[in-house]
C-alpha cells in the first residue's frame, strides 16, 4: 500500500512521518467552502472528503489518499485561519477564557473504498492581555492555522490549561485514531 497524503501543512506532514509510513505527499487547491447548514464535525468531514474528490488524478490498485481538514468550534460557530491581524485577534478573544472544540476530519479513499471520520477535542484556554496576544501573532505568524493558534507553539504553552481528548488533533492529525482506522481497514 502506497500512502499519500495531500496536505501542504507541515504539522501534518511531520505527525504522519512519526507514524512510519511509507508515503509521498501531493498538494493541490481545492476551494474549502462549505454548506452553511453544517455545524460542528460535520464541517471538516465534509471538507475532507471534497479535497478527496478533487485528487487531480485516478488512484492506483494500491494507492490511500489521504485528506484532511482542521476547525475550531466555539459559540455554534468555525474559526477557519485568520486573513489579518485583527482577525487572529478576534479569534483568539473568544478562545481565551473559554473552552472551545477542535475537529479533525479524515478521509481515506482508494480505488474502490472511501472511508471518513472524525475526531473531537476540548480545548480549554486561560485569558490572556491584548499585548500578549499581539505578541503571539507578531512571533508565531498563526495565519496558516485555524482558530489562530498553534498548540505546539508558545500558545499551548502560555494559555492551554487542559485539554480532553487527542493533542496531536489539535495539531491537525490524530495520529492514534489514524492508525486504528488504518489497521481496522487493514490498510497496515
Amino acid at each position: 500500500m502506497k500512502l499519500i497524503l495531500a496536505s501542504k501543512s507541515p504539522r501534518r506532514q511531520e505527525l504522519i512521518k512519526g507514524l512510519g509510513f511509507d508515503y509521498s505527499i501531493c498538494t493541490y487547491d481545492t476551494d474549502e467552502s462549505f454548506p452553511e447548514s453544517l455545524q460542528a464535525g460535520d464541517i471538516p468531514a465534509y471538507l475532507a472528503q471534497k479535497k478527496a474528490a478533487h485528487y487531480p488524478r485516478v488512484l492506483l490498485q494500491d494507492e490511500i489518499l489521504l485528506t484532511a481538514d482542521t476547525v475550531v468550534w466555539i459559540n455554534g460557530k468555525v474559526l477557519n485561519k485568520p486573513q489579518s491581524e485583527a482577525e487572529a485577534i478576534e479569534m483568539l478573544d473568544q478562545i481565551c477564557g473559554n473552552t472551545h472544540e477542535v475537529f479533525t476530519g479524515i478521509c481515506l479513499k482508494g480505488n474502490a473504498m472511501e472511508h471518513i471520520f472524525v475526531e473531537q477535542t476540548f480545548v480549554s484556554c486561560s485569558q490572556l492581555s491584548l499585548e500578549e496576544k499581539k505578541f503571539y501573532i507578531q512571533n508565531y505568524n498563526p495565519f496558516d492555522k485555524a482558530g489562530s493558534y498553534g498548540i505546539q507553539d508558545w500558545f499551548g504553552y502560555a494559555a492551554v490549561q487542559k485539554i480532553n481528548g487527542c493533542f496531536y488533533n489539535v495539531m491537525g492529525l490524530p495520529v492514534h485514531r489514524l492508525r486504528q482506522e488504518m489497521k481496522a481497514l487493514q490498510l497496515i
